[in-house]
């Protein structure tokens, strides 16, 4: 039988679930056998993962999860607290690629749903147990009016006997009798509880609505109120309750005295503070994390016109991955927690360290005097990370790199904040780590449009916004178009067309210049095929750059081969352009292809020739059939004086050697008649530059072709 990925999904989901009953198991008392569990929670495990995955989050399904488990009498005090723990490391593992980019964020909020759900559902049902005391205490009242022998001991029965406090006190507040339950609750004798007045039960932290409900009850106004109050307990420790106060009248109806009814939910208060620490804070550091990071810059950003200023630090370990392959992940987490600890003392009580993730921190200032005051803190916590951190016997030296911004609230956007602070933080890492960046404008808005470029820059090629222009290779004796070198442009959306200083560098960091090259080499031989079609002998041979990273290709000679066969362009009309230092590059590989395009057919130039310092006696044993002197010797070709003398020598020899191992030489950059004259004396073969035309379209190429044609006819 073949499991399928749903198959799988189900599986995994099971054995979560067996594991989530097993932690559960006997913290509560279920009618429902071991098998008839895992059932239960396996159905609960697929909802709460749905939920995770929703396309848009929604922490309703986990609320409701929660009221069902009360409902179905999971409700030991173990219960909640193990099942958060499963839920909380596991539950992310069960979501299916893609994940949502807010997954933590998401498990926060499903957990604290759930949490919530348990809990009210747990207080509703421990209310509905209250009112039913409640009633059955007001039944008994009325009943005592016939039977009041009968009533009177039932009631003091229930009173003595009751699990949660009561007391009774008359309009002024004077307490005239508690039950037992009360009295071990408070640690008061019953005698000095009939001594207090209600009025000396208050807390500081009380809100004032709590006491408008009493005189509103003592005058008559309302039969009963609930609330959820502190009491100071006779040791002075606090204690959290369910308050219920009820009016018991007269026969007349008017208002006799008051009974209160109070259930000790201390620890329930203790568990949902312990599940509102687990949303919010970092398990292995104990820092506050990224979900209570994103709530107070929330806030701080709340009011648009708030005048204060805010600062912000974004830290990254450097080298850590290297610590976690090396030493282990357990190393790796204890040197994160000592990495926090210094922290934690750097920024002291009154700024917001949190742990976003990883060895990811950052610290948020709100109300910030200045970048002084942030600059002064990067500094401290580099100097702090200086000391080594000794771990299991040995010292492990780690260093951070800092991006720092600093600006008033009002002039931008939490999101315009934390962008700005990533990309400081990425140049203080590209500048040499273990350094600090200040957020600068302009500076950052050309990181924005490169990373921009970067992320985009893969699917442009499948969408087309790429085109080629070509540039003539004009030959020096004749002035005749010998060949054109094809020259890739970005149509961008948004900037515009783009040069290739502004995106190459970015193609070869992400390897997307092997799909852009083997896209460039495509279209222009099929380009110059037309031109071969159209022209025939007088058509020009192409030049197509090559990046390092194509020569390092293993398919790069079965690519090159692919094409000319579906362009129908020959192998000789095409030449392929590497840098020297690709060229030179003493490795088997990349030499072997060479070699293979050269059998072939196809031509091999070094392109920018003269910058590289290669070792010049490596030529002769190269497949290479042309050197293009780069542009910085042709732009010294100027004047008369002993300088341009000296330049003109070098390009001399330069000539001289290529010419001795029987290569052309072509000349880039040429941009006037000096030049081009000097370049001639000297026997350069071929020249590129915008004396004689920039890169221009296909078309363009054309024209000229058809415009030579034109003058051979009328000569």
């Amino acid at each position: 039988m073949v499991i399928g990925p749903e198959d799988g999904t189900a599986c995994v989901r099971r054995r979560f679930a067996e594991r989530w009953s097993a932690a559960v198991a006997g913290t509560s008392y279920v009618s429902l056998k071991p098998d008839e569990l895992t059932d239960y929670l396996a159905g609960l495990t697929d909802r709460l993962v749905d939920a995770l995955a929703a396309p848009r989050h929604d922490p309703a399904p986990a609320h409701r999860i929660g009221v069902e488990l009360v409902a179905a009498h999971f409700t030991g005090p173990e219960t909640m607290r193990r099942s958060l723990t499963v839920l909380g490391e596991e539950l992310p593992t069960l979501v299916a690629d893609p994940l949502p980019p807010d997954l933590a964020r998401r498990l926060g909020s499903t957990l604290g749903a759930l949490a919530a759900g348990y809990a009210e559902a747990l207080c509703e049902r421990t209310l509905d147990e209250q009112e039913a005391i409640r009633r059955a205490m007001l039944a008994a009242r009325r009943e005592s009016e016939a039977k009041l022998a009968t009533s009177e001991s039932r009631l003091r029965a229930m009173f003595t006997e009751a699990a949660i406090g009561i007391g009774i006190a008359d309009l002024e507040g004077n307490i005239q009798e508690v039950n037992p339950a009360l009295v071990r609750m408070f640690g008061y004798p019953a005698q000095e509880f009939t001594q207090r007045n209600v009025s000396a039960m208050v807390h500081p932290d009380d809100a004032p609505s709590v006491w408008q409900l009493y005189e509103e009850l003592v005058r008559g106004r309302r039969d009963h109120f609930r609330v959820e109050k502190r009491f100071f307990r006779a040791d002075g420790a606090i204690i959290w309750t369910n308050l219920t106060v009820s009016l018991v009248r007269d026969a007349d109806g008017a208002p006799a005295y008051q009974v209160a009814m109070l259930e000790d939910v201390t620890e329930r208060q203790q568990l949902q503070a312990t599940l509102a620490h687990l949303a919010y804070h970092d398990p292995l550091t104990g820092l506050p994390n990224r979900a209570l990071f994103s709530t107070r810059l929330a806030e701080v950003f709340a009011d648009p016109v708030n005048p204060r200023r805010v600062g912000l630090c974004s830290l990254d370990l450097d080298g850590f991955k290297r610590v976690n392959d090396s030493l282990g992940h357990d190393v790796g987490d204890q040197l994160l927690v000592a990495v926090a600890g210094r922290l934690a003392e750097c920024c002291g009580p009154d700024r917001l360290l949190a742990r976003m993730g990883g060895d990811e921190f950052v610290v948020l200032i709100d109300g910030s005097s200045g970048a002084a005051e942030l600059v002064e803190l990067a500094e401290e916590i580099i100097t702090a990370m200086t000391a080594p951190i000794r771990l299991d016997g040995r010292d492990l030296s780690v260093t951070t790199s800092i991006g720092i911004v600093e600006q008033a609230v009002a002039e931008t956007t939490a999101a315009e904040l934390m962008s700005a602070a990533d990309i400081t933080l990425y140049r203080a890492k590209h500048d040499g780590k273990g350094r600090y960046a200040v957020f600068d404008r302009g500076r950052t808005d050309q990181e924005i449009a490169r990373f921009t470029l970067s992320a985009t820059l893969p699917a442009a090629v499948e969408r087309g916004e790429f085109v080629v222009h070509y540039q003539p290779l004009i030959t020096l004796a004749d002035g005749a178009l010998r060949g054109v070198e094809a020259l890739v442009r970005w149509q961008h959306p948004t900037f515009g067309l783009l040069q290739p200083d502004r995106f190459i560098e970015l193609a070869e960091e992400t390897g997307a210049i092997v799909t852009l090259g083997r896209w460039v080499l495509a279209h222009a031989c099929a380009q110059a095929r037309s031109w071969r079609d159209e022209f025939g002998a007088a058509a020009p041979f192409l030049s197509v750059n090559l990046a390092p990273r194509q020569l390092e290709e293993p398919d790069l000679v079965a690519d090159v081969t692919a094409i000319l066969l579906d362009t129908g362009l020959q192998a000789a009309q095409l030449q392929l352009e590497l840098t020297e230092q690709a060229v030179m590059r003493d490795e088997p590989g990349p030499l072997k292809a060479l070699r293979a395009l050269d059998d072939l057919g196809v031509g091999i130039a070094v392109d920018d020739f003269g910058t590289g310092y290669s070792n010049l006696s490596a030529l002769p044993r190269l497949p290479v059939r042309g050197l293009k002197l780069d542009g910085s010797f042709v732009r010294t070709l100027r004047g008369g004086d002993a300088t341009d003398r000296t330049d003109e020598l070098i390009v001399s020899t330069l000539i001289d050697l290529a010419h001795g191992l029987d290569l052309t030489v072509t000349a880039e950059g040429i941009e006037t008649a000096d030049q081009l004259e000097r370049l001639r004396s000297l026997g350069c073969d071929v020249g590129q530059g915008w004396l004689f035309a920039k890169a221009v379209p296909a078309e363009g190429i054309t024209a000229m072709l058809r415009r030579h044609e034109i003058r051979e006819d009328s000569g």
